[in-house]
């Protein structure tokens, strides 16, 4: 794969090991919005799917899964923590900028942690992303930063009015709100944004 566009060396992150953001536990927020929702198991594809843990948790549920990230060294664990689990996930290493073009789409989409990278870098190249692997109905679940944390630590953040303007045209919004991530040990991590989005424009 050609070098991915983003914002910093994410496979030296974790072949360093500095990877604050993998909290090796499912999210809960992501299990509570297909709970509350009604998400049935069909074809989803996360993108920035690190080691797999949402990966594999969405398999576990009973959904045909594909994973997408650019640090083959993640890709390299998550398929260990898979063959592990006993559940078939298709990964696929690329850059979650302008890809997916002429894909069956996805009925749903999960992120956790790469629109508000993506922003700073392309953010037209991420939404094309979306376009190319939804159709319409398709729903997809952002996790964000979110720009009223307090603390230093935690991800890239962003504001509501920054989510509804990036979003205007290309998705409809069912809800933002917000949440917390998780750290190691499930405990609350930094104050993020959930964003519920349905492909019906």
């Amino acid at each position: 794969m050609s070098s991915a566009n983003t914002d910093r060396d994410w496979n030296g992150r974790y072949a360093s090991g500095e990877t604050p953001w993998d909290s090796g536990i499912p999210s809960r927020e992501l299990l509570r919005v297909i709970d509350e929702h009604g998400v049935v198991p069909g074809r989803a594809l996360e993108l920035g799917c690190g080691t797999g843990t949402n990966a594999i948790a969405l398999a576990r549920k009973g959904f045909e899964v594909t994973a997408a990230d650019c640090a083959p060294r993640a890709l390299q664990a998550a398929r260990d923590k898979a063959a592990d689990s006993g559940v078939l996930i298709d990964w696929i290493e690329a850059d979650v900028q302008n890809f997916g073009e002429d894909w069956e789409p996805f009925d749903f989409v999960f992120d956790r942690g790469c629109y508000h990278c993506c922003r700073r870098v392309d953010l037209a190249g991420y939404l094309r992303t979306l376009k190319n692997v939804t159709h319409d109905g398709s729903r997809v679940l952002i996790l964000a930063g979110n720009a009223n944390e307090q603390t230093e630590h935690g991800p890239p953040r962003v504001t509501e009015d920054d989510i509804r303007s990036d979003f205007a045209g290309s998705m409809r919004i069912v809800f933002i709100r917000e949440f917390r991530f998780e750290d190691p040990g499930g405990i609350d991590g930094p104050l993020g944004w959930s964003i519920l989005l349905v492909r019906d424009i």
